[in-house]
C-alpha cells in the first residue's frame, strides 16, 4: 500500500479506528471462555476412551498367551475381534468430538454476536476435532500392531521411545492438545536446548504487533471499502463490483499476509518453543507455487500433514485414485471453512465451501505447468495462482460475507425495514 492511498484515505474518512465502537458484549467472552474450558473435558473424555481400548488389547493379547497361541493361528477370529473393537472406540471417539463441535458450533451462531470471539471458538473447537480423530486413527494403527506384532508394520522405530499403551497417559494427550500439530504421534522430536524465553518474547511481541496492524488496517482501509460496496451489491452493478473486488484486493492481501506471519513465523515458533517442539517447518516457499497444486501443499503444513495422513493417503491404500482423494480432501476442507467463516458470521452461504471445490479445477489446469521443463510453465503458474489468490478468492468472499452480515445486522436490513 503506496503512501498516496494512505494519504487520501486519511482526507476522505479521517481517522475511523475507535476502541469503544466495537460491540464486545460480556456475553460473548463469557461464552467463549466456557467454550474453552469446555474442550480439556472432551478430551479427557477421549482419554478415558484410549484408555480402556488400552486395557482391552492387553487383555486380549494376555488371553492369546494364557492359551498359548500365536495371534497367526487363527487371524480370521482375532482380525474380526479387533474390528469389532475399533468400531465400538471410533463410534465412542466420534460422539465425544463432534459433541464438542457441534456445541460450539450451536453456541456461537445463536448466542455469540462478535465475530472475532466467534471465530476465535470455533477454529479452537476445529482444531481439537481434528486433533481427537488423529489421536484415535494412530492409537488404532498402534493397537493393530500390539495385537498383531508379526505383521508387518509401518510404525516407525522412534515410537519404541513411547509404545504402546504406554503412550495413553494424561500427560501425553495434554502435550499433543498445545503441540504446533495436528497429527498425533507418541513421541516429537524434541529441541535438545532449554527454552529460549528471549526468543518466545520476540515471536510473542511480533505477534501481537502484527495483531494490532490487522486491527488498525481493517478498521482503517477495509471497512470503508466493504461499506462502500453494499450499494453496489445491491443493485448488482457489475462493473461497479468488480472495482471494488479490485481495490480491496490490495488491503485484504496485506492484511492476509500479516496474518499468515503472525500466526505461522510468530505464534507457532514461540509455542514450539515452549514446547520444546523439534519440527518447526510450518510452511515452506509458497509464494513462489509454480501452480495452484503446490500453494495448498506448502503453505500450511500442519493441515497438509493432517489431511494427507488421515484422509488422502488411506483412500489412496484402499485402491481409490489420487484424484478422488483429492476431490474427498477439498470437499473435507470446504466444510471447514464453511464453519470458520460461516457460523462465525452467522450467515451458512456456502461461499467458502465452493471456494475450497473450486480449487481442484484449477489445481488440474496449472498441474502440466508445474512440469513443464524451463522457467515458462513455473512462471505462468504462479501468475496464475497469484491472479486467483488475490482478485478472485478472499476479496470476493470478505465482500459477500460482508454483505451477509450488513444485511442481518447493519445498514442493508435497516434500509429494507
Amino acid at each position: 500500500m503506496n503512501l498516496r492511498l494512505v494519504v487520501e484515505n486519511f482526507m476522505k474518512y479521517g481517522v475511523l479506528i475507535c476502541i469503544r465502537c466495537h460491540d464486545y458484549r460480556q456475553q460473548d467472552i463469557l461464552l467463549g471462555a466456557f467454550l474453552y474450558a469446555l474442550v480439556p473435558c472432551h478430551l479427557f473424555v477421549a482419554y478415558i476412551i484410549e484408555l480402556g481400548a488400552a486395557q482391552h488389547a492387553k487383555g486380549a493379547l494376555g488371553r492369546l498367551k494364557r492359551s498359548d497361541s500365536a495371534p497367526t493361528d487363527d487371524p480370521f477370529r482375532v482380525s474380526r475381534s479387533f474390528q469389532a473393537t475399533w468400531y465400538t472406540i471410533a463410534w465412542a471417539h466420534g460422539i465425544n468430538a463432534t459433541f464438542c463441535l457441534l456445541v460450539t458450533t450451536y453456541t456461537v451462531y445463536h448466542h455469540i454476536h462478535h465475530p472475532l470471539i466467534g471465530t476465535i471458538s470455533q477454529i479452537h473447537a476445529i482444531i481439537v476435532w481434528l486433533k481427537s480423530c488423529s489421536y484415535a486413527f494412530t492409537n488404532r494403527d498402534l493397537r493393530h500392531a500390539y495385537l498383531f506384532p508379526q505383521t508387518p508394520s509401518t510404525i516407525p522405530d522412534t515410537y519404541s521411545r513411547c509404545p504402546y499403551p504406554r503412550n495413553v497417559t494424561v500427560r501425553n494427550l495434554a502435550y499433543f492438545w498445545w503441540a504446533p500439530t495436528l497429527v498425533y504421534q507418541p513421541v516429537y522430536p524434541r529441541s535438545p536446548s532449554a527454552i529460549r524465553w528471549l526468543f518466545v518474547g520476540k515471536r510473542s511481541a511480533e505477534a501481537f504487533g502484527l495483531g494490532m496492524f490487522i486491527w488498525l488496517a481493517s478498521a482503517q482501509y477495509a471497512a470503508p471499502v466493504l461499506r462502500n460496496s453494499l450499494d453496489k451489491l445491491q443493485t448488482l452493478a457489475v462493473a461497479s463490483i468488480l472495482e471494488r473486488v479490485m481495490k480491496l484486493s490490495t488491503i485484504s492481501l496485506v492484511i492476509w499476509l500479516a496474518g499468515f506471519f503472525a500466526v505461522f513465523q510468530s505464534a507457532l515458533n514461540a509455542l514450539a518453543e515452549v514446547m520444546r517442539f523439534g519440527d518447526r517447518q510450518f510452511y515452506t516457499d509458497w509464494w513462489n507455487s509454480p501452480s495452484v497444486g503446490a500453494y495448498w501443499r506448502t503453505w500450511n503444513k500442519p493441515v497438509y500433514h493432517f489431511m494427507r495422513r488421515h484422509i488422502y493417503s488411506p483412500l489412496v491404500g484402499r485402491g481409490f485414485s489420487g484424484h478422488f482423494a483429492s476431490a474427498m480432501v477439498f470437499l473435507f476442507s470446504g466444510f471447514l471453512h464453511e464453519l470458520m467463516v460461516g457460523v462465525p458470521t452467522h450467515n451458512i452461504l456456502g461461499v467458502a465451501f465452493l471456494g475450497m471445490v473450486v480449487q481442484l479445477p484449477m489445481i488440474y489446469a496449472t498441474a502440466p505447468l508445474e512440469k513443464m521443463q524451463g522457467l515458462n510453465g513455473r512462471v505462468l503458474g504462479n501468475c496464475i495462482f497469484w491472479i486467483s489468490f488475490c482478485l478472485v478468492g478472499q476479496p470476493l468472499a470478505a465482500l459477500l460475507y460482508f454483505f451477509a452480515w450488513q444485511g442481518k445486522y447493519g445498514s442493508v436490513s435497516r434500509a429494507k425495514a
